[in-house]
């Protein structure tokens, strides 16, 4: 069964890999440092919320094609990433700490059955989609720095 950030379990989980980040925290792959990870993964969830709302080009795959695809198949270390979400520059990791976890809760307390923002590249999103996606996520990146 595929995780849900909206289980309490893993919710719990998630929060105590973020909150044990610090700025010496071993990267095993890639070369986002740590604080724009966290960067990259908050971009992502802002457009969860319904914060940010990017203008990209559209993919030549068809939206319910690619939303499976990225929910369902394996994510392999380096895998593409969305243009917008390409961190390039330096971020203060406290802050960027803080905002990942007001993203995690302001996404776990949302209901699954609410209204959620559409993806610009996956298109019509459910709770379950958004909330299964940022559990995914988080968990790629947090492997990614040991956590």
């Amino acid at each position: 069964m595929a995780k849900l950030l909206h289980d309490p379990d893993v919710y719990t989980s998630i929060r105590k890999r973020i909150e044990g980040l610090k700025a010496d925290t071993p990267r095993l792959w890639g070369k986002m440092s740590i604080d724009q990870m966290l960067w990259h993964v908050n971009v992502s969830m802002r457009e969860a919320v319904g914060d940010y709302k990017p203008e990209i080009k559209a993919v030549p795959i068809p939206k319910p094609l690619l939303r499976w695809a990225i929910l369902n198949m394996p994510w392999g270390k380096g895998a593409r990433t969305r243009e917008d979400m390409y961190a390039v520059s330096s971020h203060d990791l406290n802050q960027q700490k803080a905002e990942t976890l007001a993203l995690v809760d302001r996404i776990y307390n949302r209901s699954l059955t609410a209204e959620w923002p559409a993806s610009v590249s996956m298109g019509r999103m459910s709770g379950k989609h958004w909330s299964r996606l940022t559990a995914r996520h988080l968990d790629h990146h947090l492997r990614q720095f040991s956590s």
